[in-house]
This record gives C-alpha cells, sequence and structure tokens, in this order.
C-alpha cells in the first residue's frame, strides 16, 4: 500500500522528523486559503499522486504570489500527470499540498527498506539528493552509502554519524542529521513499512535539517495492525480491476499484452507469463487464484480479466496440489458460460483429479483448447490470438 506525500509528512512528524508546513487541499479555493494560512511570501504548490517524478512533469510549482498559487492550483489540480513511474497513460490529480518555501542549501537522499540478502535493514544515504536520485544510483552507485541495521539492535548513533558526515553533512549539523536518520528508522519499523524514503532531505541555510518529501510504502500483510495508515488510502490511485479483485481474495496485477492469464499459485504464475513472453506474446495481468478457488472465485476472475478490452484470450495454468484439477474445470465451465466468452480459450491443468477436469471440459459443450505441457499451452494461445 502507498500514501500520498502529505500523509507520510504526517507520520515523520509523530516520530520527530521535521518538515515543513503545509496543507493538502482538494481545491483551487482551499489551495489559496492554505497559502494565506501559511503566510509568507513564497509557497509550494504540489500534485499529490502515488508516483516519483512529479516535479519533472510540471506537477509542482513555485509560488511568489497568491496570484500563483491560484494560477498553479488550477494548472494542477484535474490535470493527467505524466512520469516515469505512471507510465504513459499518467495519473489524474485530485489532491494538492500547498507548502511554505524552504531555504535550500544542499539536497540530500535517505531511505530505509529492508535487505533480504543480509536480513537486515538498510539505511541508504547519498550527498546527490533530488530529481534526478534514479540516474545517480545508475551512473554513480558509489555515491550512495548504506548501513545495514540488526533490527535487534537498531540504528546506532555511530552508523548514523557515519552516513551523514558520508554524504558530506557539515559538522555543526550532524547532529539533527543524526537524530532525523534515527527517527526515520523507527518510524520505519513502528508502522511496518516496507519502504520509508525522504528525497530530499534538506540542509537549511540556518543549519536546520529537514524532509522536503517522502515516500512510504506499507506491507499489507502488517496493515491490520495499522487502521490510522489503512485510513490514508486512496483508492483513486489504484487500479479499479485490482481493487475488484481484493473483493474476492484474488491477487491480481493489470500488465500491457493480450493474453489473460489465470493461475494458482504466484511462482506458477509468474513462470506463465515467462513463457507467453517467450512464445511471442504478452501477458495481460497476473492473476494467483490461490489454492482454494471455488467457482465463484473463477468466474470473478474471468470478468475481471474480460472487462481488459486489450484482452484477446486467456489461458489458464493450474497445478492440482491442495486444488484439484475437476474444481477448477467446473469454475471453468461456469465461468465461460456465465460471461459468454467470446476470445480463445486455452487450459493446461495437471495434478489432482486431472483426468476428471479434463473429461468435465469435453462434455461441456465449449470450444476450450486444451493443452498437456506449459510449452503447448503457450503455442496454442498465441497461435489462436494471432
Amino acid at each position: 500500500m502507498k500514501i500520498h506525500e502529505y500523509q507520510a509528512k504526517e507520520l515523520l512528524r509523530k516520530f520527530g522528523v521535521v518538515t515543513p508546513r503545509g496543507i493538502p487541499c482538494f481545491s483551487v479555493d482551499e489551495a489559496v486559503k492554505a497559502a494565506e494560512e501559511l503566510g509568507g511570501k513564497i509557497w509550494v504548490v504540489k500534485a499529490q499522486i502515488h508516483a516519483g517524478g512529479r516535479g519533472k512533469g510540471g506537477g509542482v510549482k513555485l509560488a511568489r504570489s497568491l496570484d500563483e498559487v491560484r494560477q498553479h492550483a488550477g494548472d494542477i489540480l484535474g490535470m493527467q500527470l505524466i512520469t516515469h513511474q505512471t507510465g504513459p497513460e499518467g495519473q489524474k490529480v485530485r489532491r494538492l499540498l500547498i507548502e511554505e518555501g524552504a531555504d535550500i542549501k544542499k539536497e540530500y537522499y535517505v531511505a530505509a527498506l529492508t535487505d533480504r540478502a543480509t536480513q537486515k535493514i538498510a539505511m541508504m544515504a547519498s550527498s546527490e539528493g533530488g530529481m534526478d536520485i534514479e540516474e545517480v544510483a545508475h551512473s554513480t552507485p558509489e555515491k550512495i552509502l548504506k548501513a545495514f541495521v540488526d533490527p535487534l539492535v537498531g540504528l546506532t548513533d555511530a552508523q548514523a554519524e557515519e552516513l551523514a558526515r558520508g554524504i558530506g553533512v557539515p559538522d555543526a549539523s550532524v547532529g539533527k542529521a543524526v537524530e532525523a536518520l534515527k527517527q526515520l528508522y523507527t518510524c520505519y519499523m513502528e508502522t511496518d513499512a516496507s519502504l520509508a524514503e525522504i528525497n530530499p532531505l534538506i540542509l537549511e541555510g540556518n543549519g536546520n535539517i529537514k524532509a522536503l518529501d517522502a515516500k512510504f510504502n506499507f506491507d499489507s500483510n502488517a496493515l491490520y495492525r495499522h487502521q490510522d495508515i489503512v485510513a490514508f488510502r486512496d483508492l483513486d490511485e489504484e487500479d479499479a480491476d485490482e481493487i475488484e479483485a481484493s473483493k474476492f481474495d484474488l491477487a491480481y496485477i493489470s500488465l500491457d499484452g493480450n493474453i489473460g492469464c489465470l493461475v494458482n499459485g504466484a511462482g506458477l504464475a509468474m513462470a506463465t507469463m515467462d513463457t507467453i513472453k517467450l512464445f511471442g506474446a504478452e501477458p495481460a495481468n497476473f492473476l494467483d487464484v490461490g489454492g482454494g478457488a471455488t467457482t465463484e472465485k473463477v468466474t470473478e476472475a474471468f470478468k475481471i480479466m474480460l472487462k481488459n478490452p486489450k484482452v484477446k484470450g486467456i489461458l489458464v495454468n493450474i497445478f492440482g496440489g491442495i486444488m484439484r484439477c475437476d474444481t477448477i474445470a467446473e469454475g471453468v465451465v461456469a465461468a465461460a458460460k456465465e460471461v459468454h466468452l467470446s476470445v480463445p480459450l486455452v487450459v493446461r491443468m495437471k495434478g489432482t483429479n486431472e483426468d476428471l477436469g479434463k473429461k468435465i471440459l469435453a462434455e461441456s459443450g465449449l470450444p476450450i483448447i486444451t493443452a498437456d505441457t506449459m510449452a503447448d499451452a503457450a503455442t496454442k494461445i498465441v497461435a489462436a490470438v494471432k
């Protein structure tokens, strides 16, 4: 689960991280009122979407008067903001953050995330914070420093100071940077985040350290412990089909291809998508129906896949372990009849009650194409679509 920048900063402030004063807004009038409330002579008008690169896409503007606040708010609200993280279709801007200006002397990058290789928390920091951090990571990875934190010990003062000095924080501000890093780590751990990123963390002219932007991702398996974070969820920022799939306990992710995939098990689902690509086509989705799929779940899965106008064929690939092949076959037949399936359907199933499942498909009277191997299934669905 992701949240907006203004929500991320609200969390950071709870753990002591200093941020600029800001007010979220949903209309142009609210934006102007927010600027008046904040006071000062300079404001930042920031689009709020679940994607990075907003500045480069025209979603962050500096305003030096209330008239400019109104103009920028009007331009940004409702725009289809396209960044390197939204894809070519972009994301509609429905929320703004109006924030006080900052005296930026230097920008840094800091983040906390889980490192599977070491089974520790990786605290990362760079002297090259700002909009081009991805390019820094790609071209000059040596500029990104890492400290690996034992979660039973926590981020030590020595580790935090090594990071702060390593990215060039001036001596007079090292103490504040150490404090900010430790607060970020605590926030990351206490909220069950999978990513907590401040980019940029800035050094102000007066020596203060402040989080100018923030991004959080959360482990969905832990959200039951954090109803306050669940309340931050913005369904407008999520794929409608993925939301619908979650209601039926289906793991679904939309992709750009034209072959719908219905598979049981995440590993087999990924292998199925790889096989489709190997045979010259592109998957339209990742869809794992899990080990306890019912006829209802399979039917809903078909409905969700077929909502996508790009889908020109469907490949069902089932390994019957806990999930019996006859149960899936019954679900496939019922689903195909209910949705009046009009695209080619290839079904490959192996395992428990395999013969019974194939018999159900054969006697259904539906034009279902059966396959024995993954290669056979991929060959048949690609040929049928073409």
